[in-house]
């Protein structure tokens, strides 16, 4: 089903879109909505007109008709459209930033932004602006790990004292293992012997 809007150009109109046609600093909407109208002042058909400026029957009709209730004008500007997805509510913020500084689901270490995205319902980019936005970064943990090892705060006595109240002429060593050395570093210079 087609539309058909009889477009009358008025000569002072027609110089105008001509102008707008011509400009080549203008954008190339503008441009084509000023050849569409032009197109259409033969009373040529809606697909010869589409072809001949290089767009669909649809936007030949949307700007024959925004021509005729608006005149040159109404070419030159789009229409406002209502933003794609509303902003994220105050509460719904509020409910992320306590779920967040809360415990994680099941037996996972901290949050992630897809198991945030799930349990608020928002998508994971909103996760992440509002995460974001507080300044919360919930993959960084900032607690102490305490070991399974049933004899841990014995030994972390020992340790701790160690360091605290060393004995009398005593040398403290601290070792690490690092799993990602596969030889043994070796010392150039030869250890001072007291």
């Amino acid at each position: 089903m087609g539309q058909s809007v009889c477009v009358i150009v008025s000569a002072v109109d027609q110089r105008r879109l001509e102008a707008i046609a011509a400009d080549r600093s203008r954008p190339r909407k503008h441009i084509e909505r000023a050849r569409v109208v032009l197109s259409c002042m033969a009373h040529r058909p809606v697909q010869h007109v589409a072809e001949e400026v290089g767009v669909s029957r649809p936007m030949v009709w949307r700007w024959q008709q925004r021509f005729a209730e608006e005149g040159v004008d109404g070419l030159l500007r789009d229409k406002t459209r209502p933003p794609g997805t509303p902003p994220v509510s105050p509460e719904v913020v509020a409910r992320v930033v306590a779920l967040t500084c809360g415990p994680p689901p099941h037996q996972a270490t901290h949050w992630t932004g897809r198991a945030m995205a799930k349990a608020s319902g928002l998508a994971l980019r909103s996760v992440q602006r509002i995460w974001q936005a507080h300044q919360l970064q919930p993959h960084r943990i900032r607690t102490f790990k305490r070991s399974r090892d049933p004899a841990f705060e014995a030994k972390l006595v020992d340790v701790v004292g160690l360091y605290v109240d060393p004995p009398t002429h005593a040398v403290v060593l601290s070792i690490d293992e690092k799993s990602q050395i596969t030889e043994p570093q070796r010392c150039s210079e030869k250890p001072n012997h007291l």
